[in-house]
């Protein structure tokens, strides 16, 4: 048994090397950017300006500036009280409202036009081929042949970088009326937003109540937030994160009650976001990593029927009107080399992904994810056994996500531009830091907050 002394000695250790662990992440970041500048400087191979960033150095202030400041200094100050004490659904429309808000005054730090209005309208984006789907099925079936550089009418950028369900969604708000950058923005804020509720609701059924209502701060003020407004992959990580929220309930309420009403309906819906998630981004299949991590926590297969049944709807509607989804990530690889794909060193950026990921994610989730690779091997051992507690199933979850990214990050096919592009696993990650002891929470949620004002006040971020 613990005496009081050594449980203090052992605390204290505890928050030392979780100071230790975000001081990795400083030096990572530090010498990718030290390294990224010199690689720039000799060759230009890197295809950034403020490596490892997608960005330029822009010191600047905005009408977002105040309001990200208000927002961060009322969640450090209040979020920790009031996401213990407020009920359950009012914490989730808290969450989803206080993140809406971080992310747009975030966005508007670089003014509404700039920062809001304009960013689904540049050359690479997805809004400049609206007018070329007015015949829906013509452009699928003739999606592929524009993928790759050299024939003509070749998609820009982030169309051809993605299956036609992302360009496919903003084609549909243009034909309800909600057509231009400024309702695509809106529309990528306030799903991105939710994502943060979706991993919410997802702790309370694989853990508890309580660690949920500590990750929620965490998930509020997050750093990555700077690239989550205004981008596509924000809404990429939304509909990807209510496929693992809608088949984690699934699986807690099927494993509590063989004939819970509602479970099978939950399983189909999650499969059914999981083949859209696929639509939206090729890589995003890798959330299939979270999804088989959801059931091994949960300790059921018996989602898998009505999941796998979902999850055949939009792959089947796409194929049969003649778009094929194998054919053309080929041709995207050929189309990623073709550009600056093939010039950037996969030996830099294999690990300045990573510190691209440290930036986005914070220092916050780095301490917290330093605690859940210290519990893994206990959290492993006790799933075997059906003893798994609350934590280590946070921490299993965590992993899971810095698994899939690091599968996607050694594939070559994100070098670069990670930042924006991971959205989808680093929200996952962001729970980690509700490990963290509590008196260190305002501390570290500080931390997790200036990473991202300096970041968005310091540089001009790509994308």
């Amino acid at each position: 048994m613990k005496t009081e002394n050594s449980a203090t000695a052992e605390d204290r250790s505890g928050r030392r090397r979780d100071l230790f662990a975000a001081g990795a992440g400083v030096l990572l970041v530090t010498v990718a950017v030290l390294v990224g500048r010199a690689i720039q400087r000799a060759d230009g191979s890197l295809h950034v300006q403020w490596p490892p960033l997608l960005a330029s150095w822009d010191p600047h202030v905005g009408p977002g500036t105040p309001a990200a400041v208000v927002v961060a200094a009322a969640v450090v100050a209040y979020g920790p009280v009031l996401a213990a004490r407020l009920p359950w659904r009012g914490l989730l429309l808290t969450v989803w409202a206080s993140a809406l808000a971080w992310t747009l005054s975030l966005a508007l730090v670089d003014g509404w036009y700039r920062g809001v209005a304009r960013r689904l309208t540049t050359k690479h984006e997805y809004l400049r081929v609206i007018d070329r789907f007015d015949d829906i099925g013509a452009a699928l079936r003739g999606f592929e042949d524009h993928i790759v550089i050299g024939p003509p009418g070749n998609w820009p950028a982030h169309v051809a970088g993605h299956p036609p369900g992302a360009t496919l969604t903003f084609v549909g708000l243009d034909r309800i009326g909600l057509g231009g950058g400024a309702w695509a923005a809106v529309w990528c804020l306030v799903l991105a937003a939710s994502a943060s509720v979706a991993v919410l609701v997802t702790l309370r059924a694989l853990g508890d109540e309580r660690l949920a209502r500590r990750a929620a701060p965490f998930l509020v003020l997050a750093p990555v937030a700077v690239w989550a407004g205004v981008s596509a992959d924000g809404y990429f990580a939304a509909v990807a994160a209510w496929s693992v929220a809608l088949l984690a309930l699934a699986a807690t309420r099927w494993r509590r009650d063989h004939r819970a009403k509602g479970a099978w309906a939950q399983a189909l819906g999650s499969g059914l976001l999981f083949g859209l998630t696929c639509y939206l981004s090729y890589g995003l299949t890798l959330i299939a990593v979270l999804l088989l991590a959801v059931l091994v926590l949960a300790r059921t297969a018996r989602p898998l029927g009505p999941f796998l049944l979902g999850a055949l709807v939009v792959p089947l509607a796409f194929t049969s009107a003649g778009f094929n989804w194998w054919d053309a990530y080929h041709l995207l690889v050929e189309r990623y080399y073709q550009g600056a794909g093939g010039v950037r060193p996969y030996g830099y950026w294999v690990w300045a992904n990573l510190a691209c990921t440290t930036l986005a994610a914070g220092l916050a989730t780095v301490a917290g994810l330093r605690r859940a690779v210290a519990a893994a091997p206990d959290a492993v051992r006790t799933v075997r056994s059906g003893t798994t507690e609350a934590g280590q199933r946070l921490a299993l979850l965590a992993l899971a996500a810095l698994l899939a990214l690091l599968v996607a990050d050694l594939s070559g096919m994100s070098k670069a531009e990670t930042e924006r592009i991971w959205q989808p696993f680093v929200l996952w990650l962001l729970p980690a830091a509700a490990l963290l002891p509590d008196t260190t929470r305002r501390g570290w949620l500080t931390a997790q907050a200036v990473v991202a004002l300096l970041v968005n006040h310091l540089l001009w971020t790509g994308w």
